[in-house]
C-alpha cells in the first residue's frame, strides 16, 4: 500500500492555505468520520472551528491532490458535529480512498507520539516543539525527540506447495497468519526472521528474500516482510503466543487474514504463484 495521489510531506504549514483541508481528528486512538449513506468521509473543509471540532492540538501533514492536511488530537469531552462519529481505523479500510486511509495511518501515530512526549524522558521537564523539525527539544536538557517508529519483520515460509500459518492467541478472531516479530537491539533483519521462526514454531530455513514493506500504525510499526524455504525441524508451539501452527495447501487454508495486510500480501502472492505453475 502507498500513497497514490500528489502528496508532499511537511511539517510547517503555508503562509497561504488551501481551499479547503482534510482534518484527520483522534479522540483517543479513533478517527473521527461522517459515516453516510453514500459512504464515509472525512472532515473537510478550509477552517476547523467551521466544522465544530475543538482540538487540544493540531500537526500539519502536508499536501495531497491540492488539499491541506492536519492531523488533530480532539478533546474527549468535546461534542461532535451532527453525524460525525469515532471509529477505529482498522475498520474504515476500504470504506475510505486508499490515499486518506495511509494518511490517517500517518497521522494518528503523529498524534500519539505529541501525546507521550509532553515532557523529557530525561530529566521531566515539559518538552517544547523544535522549529522547522517534527520533533520536540527538552529547554532544560536539549534532549530531542523524533517519531519513532518499531521495525518488525513478517515472513512467509513455504514447504514444496505448502505454507506455514499460524493462529496467535491475541488476535481478535481465530484466524491464521505468517509468522512475525519484533527487531531486537543489536539484530539485523535477518537475525530477526531466523530468531522468530526457531523461538514460535522451531524450524530453520534458507534462501530467505525481500518481499516488501508496510506502515502499520497499530500503534507505530513498520513490517518488513520477507520469503523464506523451509529447510528443516519439526513445528512445534509452546502454547503462550501460539496457540497452533501448522503446513497448509492452496485448497484448504483455514481463515486468513484481511486484504489491508502485508500478512494477507504475501498469502495472496503464495496463492497466485500457484495459478502460474
Amino acid at each position: 500500500m502507498e500513497i497514490r495521489g500528489a502528496f508532499i510531506s511537511a511539517i510547517v504549514p503555508p503562509t497561504t492555505a488551501t481551499a479547503t483541508a482534510w482534518w484527520f481528528g483522534f479522540v483517543r486512538d479513533q478517527l473521527v468520520v461522517l459515516d453516510a449513506t453514500e459512504g464515509v468521509r472525512l472532515p473537510a473543509g478550509p477552517d476547523l472551528a467551521a466544522l465544530g471540532l475543538a482540538a487540544k492540538s493540531r500537526h500539519y501533514l502536508g499536501v495531497l491532490d491540492g488539499c491541506d492536511c492536519y492531523a488533530l488530537d480532539l478533546d474527549d469531552a468535546t461534542p461532535l458535529p451532527t453525524g460525525y462519529t469515532p471509529q477505529g481505523l482498522r475498520g474504515l479500510y476500504s470504506r475510505l480512498p486508499e490515499d486518506l486511509f495511509l494518511l490517517a495511518g500517518r497521522a494518528v501515530q503523529i498524534v500519539e507520539w505529541d501525546r507521550t512526549h509532553r515532557f523529557c524522558g530525561r530529566c521531566g521537564t515539559p518538552t517544547e516543539p523544535l522549529p522547522g523539525e517534527r520533533a520536540k527539544q527538552c529547554p532544560a536538557c536539549g534532549l530531542a525527540c523524533y517519531p519513532r517508529l518499531a521495525p518488525a519483520v513478517i515472513v512467509r515460509v513455504t514447504r514444496g506447495e505448502e505454507i506455514l500459518l499460524a493462529r496467535n492467541n491475541r488476535f481478535p478472531q481465530a484466524f491464521f497468519s505468517v509468522i512475525a516479530g519484533f527487531v531486537e537491539p543489536g539484530e539485523s533483519l535477518e537475525m530477526t526472521v531466523r530468531r522468530e521462526l526457531r523461538e514460535e514454531v522451531a524450524i530453520e530455513v534458507t534462501n530467505l528474500r525481500y518481499f516488501a514493506s508496510q506502515s502499520w500504525p497499530f500503534p507505530h510499526s513498520l513490517m518488513l516482510g520477507f520469503t523464506a524455504d523451509y529447510a528443516g525441524g519439526e513445528v512445534s508451539v509452546d502454547g503462550e503466543e501460539l496457540a497452533e501452527a501448522g503446513w497448509f495447501t492452496r485448497d484448504a487454508l483455514p481463515n486468513i487474514p484481511g486484504k489491508p495486510s502485508i500478512a494477507r500480501a504475501l498469502i495472496d502472492d503464495f496463492l497466485e504463484r500457484g495459478t502460474r505453475n
